[in-house]
């Protein structure tokens, strides 16, 4: 599975404990998202566009209107990387 070096990014984050806080408007679209790591910093180069990828690809989940985890598959995608703040 090809998955971009913003999608890996937030896959390490998520984890090493993080979640992804959404919003939705007034219907059941999610409009905003911040991915949060597990110390309370916020990813910056996270959008709905990764995010779409992410839950597209079963790679994040949500139960009853929690924040996003990380799934099983998630876990499983995910590559080994030492210090993720990688270039």
């Amino acid at each position: 599975m090809n998955i971009s070096k913003n999608e890996q990014r937030a896959l390490h984050v998520l984890a090493l404990g993080g979640r992804i806080l959404h919003e939705r408007g007034n219907g059941p679209k999610v409009t905003a998202v911040t991915c949060v790591t597990r110390e309370g910093m916020i990813l910056s180069d996270f959008d709905l566009t990764v995010f779409g990828k992410l839950r597209r690809k079963r790679l994040i989940e949500s139960h009853a209107g929690s924040p996003y985890r990380i799934s099983k598959r998630g876990r499983l995608s995910v590559r080994a990387q030492l210090d993720n703040q990688g270039t």
